[in-house]
């Protein structure tokens, strides 16, 4: 039996017990105290709940739901909000936030963000909180803003369950000095998170992460939390709700991300199946489609209302095939020209798309992300809108392919680490410098697209609405989206970029990981790529071409095909990135498949 595990155990028993009969007002969560009950007679499954604490990363906390310090519950999330508090207010951000480049350039002070903190509205540095469906979403929000109140701190919390986005948008919009959005984003049913936003709205540094994550470790968990019910922070003012104003006001700045101009044939009228995978989507995406005069769209039924436990959808993650099953069949039967599906916090989207056949492609991010980028660009040419100096920014697994657009249309692409907070980093210093405009759109394989700057992170309802709006100018020329990629790949090469990942649970799964990683390091020709001889790797580890340290290799192959690899920073799994250039797509597709095989064997 773990030692430390079980010690933890007891001391969770002990406290989560006394806090049921206790006369002041205490955390207290019944749920907790049966599941940490219901263990007792397990070693393996205390182990597990206890085996570590989960760690407070770029991206905040996200862990399965449960009992114990390796888990989702009340208590990390009050301890969690106790060393964001303590943070605050020891640290500038209330105030201003300075960033590095992830390019390395030295730190610049922030503009000032976008709407001013209304006066007299809050007595004290303010943080915006939203909340996703998911399971315990709500109440984990609640108890974040109880905590801030207990320590002097405001919150400004939406009434209703809200996209990631919004959040972004609110921290901006009210001035505040941080946000919290409770979301494990794509991930299965049994987890939840907690990331959090610095006060221009992007998400926090790695350097204020650390910094976070230091006063969480200074904590005991049932001695040093502060914290009031969320009724008693409403009624003395403490705790307020975001006003509609503020939503109508993020509506109408993705309304302005269209393209459209008098006199520009567009097939309004074009048929769009939604699902919003029973997330958050739903309002947000149909009322600006609605508003933006796209008339013929229809939702999944089954996944319309926000539902924790995805019923129709396990891994409600629009990469997935599984997950855009149902919305296929309804594209099918409505003989939809575009599918579009967000993922429960709505700042991921996936596509399908109607060719001439009748049958329908799915597209993955990269080829989305070529797709809109390709669009805008032809669109600011055409309407006189492309800046002096205008800036693509992509991750180091997002396709190369991107390049040759950018280049043809004379726009410089930014490569920055995996994770939109980096691009959304680039932006703050752009907007410090006074360039802002010089951004013109940021994408990631993932799932992520952005073609603007009121906030600073990926958004799906953006997003869905400049596809939309592709699909349906595209169509008034007599162009299908399958099509008009194939032009693309016939005017800049024939690109296959793939993610295969590899799940590693619970902490023997941890273990495993580094091993590979440091066996990889170590050895790099054994990493495999099947037909594709490993020419070099190349170790981010040791901070490259500029960018910070992170845990990454990059393996450069024959042909000039290359494998990326890295740990999740929010799943217990390993990514492989697969990138094969080609001559045709056939031949694309039979070099991915044959090392895609070859990694299979390596790592199961």
């Amino acid at each position: 039996m773990d030692t430390h595990a079980m010690e933890q155990y007891q001391l969770w028993r002990k406290a989560v017990g006394k806090a049921q009969d206790a006369s002041v007002k205490t955390l207290f969560d019944r749920e907790v105290l049966h599941e940490l009950a219901a263990m007792s007679d397990d070693p393996s499954a205390i182990k597990e709940a206890f085996y570590r604490d989960l760690t407070f990363g770029t991206g905040g906390l996200r862990g399965i739901l449960g009992a114990g310090t390796a888990r989702m519950n009340v208590y990390t999330v009050a301890k969690a909000s106790q060393g964001l508090a303590g943070y605050i207010k020891s640290s500038p951000l209330a105030e201003a936030t300075g960033r590095t480049a992830a390019n390395g350039t030295a730190a610049v002070p922030e503009a000032t963000p976008a709407g001013a903190r209304p006066a007299g509205t809050f007595s004290a540095p303010t943080i915006a909180i939203s909340y996703d469906p998911r399971i315990n979403s709500r109440l984990f929000a609640q108890v974040a803003a109880g905590v801030f109140a207990a320590n002097g701190l405001s919150s400004a919390i939406y009434p209703q369950l809200m996209p990631t986005p919004c959040l972004s948008f609110a921290v901006r919009q009210l001035g505040c000095a941080a946000g919290v959005m409770v979301t494990a984003s794509h991930n299965p049913a049994k987890y939840n998170g907690y990331k959090v936003y610095a006060s221009d709205g992007c998400q926090i540094t790695t350097e204020a992460a650390a910094a976070i994550q230091a006063e969480i470790q200074k904590l005991d968990l049932f001695a040093d939390i502060r914290w009031i019910p969320f009724e008693e922070g409403i009624r003395n003012g403490q705790i307020r709700y975001i006003p509609e104003e503020v939503y109508t006001a993020f509506i109408e700045e993705v309304k302005k991300q269209s393209l459209l101009e008098d006199g520009l044939p567009v097939c309004k009228d074009i048929s769009i199946v939604y699902s919003p995978l029973n997330g958050t989507g739903l309002n947000p995406v149909l009322r600006v489609l609605r508003e933006s005069g796209y008339s013929s769209v229809t939702v999944v039924k089954e996944q319309a209302q926000p539902d924790g436990a995805f019923p129709t959808c396990p891994y409600p993650n629009p990469e997935e095939k599984e997950a855009m099953t149902l919305g296929l069949q309804y594209a099918r039967t409505c003989r939809a020209d575009l599918l579009l599906a967000t993922d429960p916090d709505c700042d991921r989207v996936g596509i399908a798309a109607r060719g001439r056949d009748g049958g329908y492609t799915l597209l993955s991010a990269n080829e989305t992300g070529l797709l809109l980028f390709d669009y805008i660009c032809s669109r600011r040419t055409a309407m006189g809108t492309m800046p002096e100096d205008p800036l693509l920014f992509k991750t180091i697994v997002t396709t190369d392919l991107a390049r040759p657009i950018a280049d043809h249309y004379g726009v410089r692409t930014v490569d920055v680490l995996t994770g939109f907070k980096f691009i959304g980093e680039q932006m703050g210093l752009l907007e410090a410098a006074g360039r802002l405009d010089s951004y013109v759109f940021g994408f990631e394989e993932s799932y992520g697209y952005l073609s603007g700057t009121y906030v600073r992170d990926k958004d799906g309802v953006n997003a869905a609405l400049l596809i939309c709006e592709m699909a349906a100018v595209y169509k008034a020329e007599g162009i299908c989206l399958p099509d008009k990629l194939e032009e693309l790949y016939r005017a800049y090469g024939y690109c296959l970029d793939t993610l295969r990942s590899y799940t590693f649970e619970g902490s023997a799964g941890a273990d495993r990981m580094a091993q590979l990683m440091k066996q990889l390091r170590g050895d790099p020709a054994a990493m495999g790529s099947g037909p594709k001889k490993v020419l070099s790797c190349l170790d981010y580890s040791q901070g490259l071409d500029g960018l910070p340290k992170s845990d990454v290799l990059r393996f450069l192959l024959e042909d000039d095909c290359s494998l990326v690899v890295r740990p999740s920073g929010t799943e217990p799994k390993l990514k492989v990135y697969i990138s094969v250039r080609a001559n045709d797509m056939e031949d694309a597709k039979k070099a991915e498949k044959e090392i895609a095989e070859s990694l299979s064997k390596m790592f199961r």
